[in-house]
């Protein structure tokens, strides 16, 4: 997949797909990286621990989050993305976006994938910019909102519901431009769902490989992991690292984690046994 001149291969190693919040209220790092030095630090940091993507968030997704303006946005990730452009860190740049104008602003900073929690449904512009853009896409699955999504989430079946969904957002994106090869899927653990719901998609992370699309997974220290542990946020990664490695022997090709030198390792042995 060429992604605005970054190559992501899929079939090999797994993709480590790093957080980077720079946002007030995320629900596991919220406020830890909105300054500058300190976001661009991490960032470094999350490169040399085996991230080959980062992923740039300037709004919080977490379940009752508030929506903020576009302009805050751009204010909270142009600066980073900049910054890590002039480092020239060998890494693609995810800008985490469901508003058109964030992604073509942070497209043109120098990131290569929109990665959007409403799979280009949110906002009418975002499949526009990210086909004229040539950026990679990942389609995220979501019922609800951010401010509605865990309030009873309910489905026929979450399994064959969710890949309903994306099988029609992908021919969506498709039909609107965006290059068959640039698109990535995920099922979107935790938007939506319970407990016993994110563990029924991880169950059969199979079956979304039918959609013939690099798999992105997010579980990292998510409620589900808590509520099975009986764990606070800071203390899931056991928990996330499990997710992890079963993920990847189920056909994973992304895996998105806040804890990326854990991960990565996880990832090289679960590599080194699986592929």
């Amino acid at each position: 997949m060429n992604c605005r001149g970054k190559q992501l291969n899929f079939g090999g190693n797994t993709h480590i797909m790093g957080v980077l919040n720079v946002t007030p209220d995320s629900f596991s790092d919220g406020g830890t990286y909105l300054n500058l030095e300190t976001a661009v630090s991490h960032a470094k940091t999350m490169v040399a621990d085996g991230a080959t993507i980062i992923d740039i968030g300037g709004e919080s997704s977490r379940p009752g989050a508030e929506p903020v303006t576009a302009k805050e946005e751009l204010d909270r990730v142009l600066p980073v993305i900049d910054a890590l452009v002039s480092e020239n860190l060998d890494t693609v740049i995810s800008i985490d976006s469901s508003k058109a104008v964030v992604a073509q602003q942070a497209l043109e900073a120098g990131a290569h994938i929109i990665n959007d929690i409403t799979a280009l449904q949110g906002d009418a512009a975002m499949a526009q910019v990210a086909a004229e853009m040539e950026a990679g896409v990942v389609l995220m699955h979501m019922k609800g909102t951010p401010r509605t999504m865990q309030q009873d989430p309910r489905y026929n079946d979450v399994v064959r519901d969710i890949y309903t969904e994306l099988a029609n957002w992908i021919s969506s994106a498709e039909h609107k431009g965006i290059d068959a090869d640039k698109i990535i899927i995920d099922p979107g653990i935790g938007f939506g769902k319970t407990t016993e719901q994110n563990i029924q998609i991880l169950k059969h992370l199979d079956e979304f490989k039918h959609l013939n699309k690099p798999l992105l997974i997010g579980t990292s220290r998510k409620a589900f992991i808590g509520n099975l542990l009986d764990l606070p946020v800071t203390e899931r990664v056991e928990g996330t690292l499990a997710t992890v490695c079963w993920s990847i022997t189920h056909g994973v090709d992304i895996v998105r984690v806040h804890d990326v030198k854990a991960a990565a390792r996880a990832a090289r042995i679960t590599d080194a046994l699986y592929r």
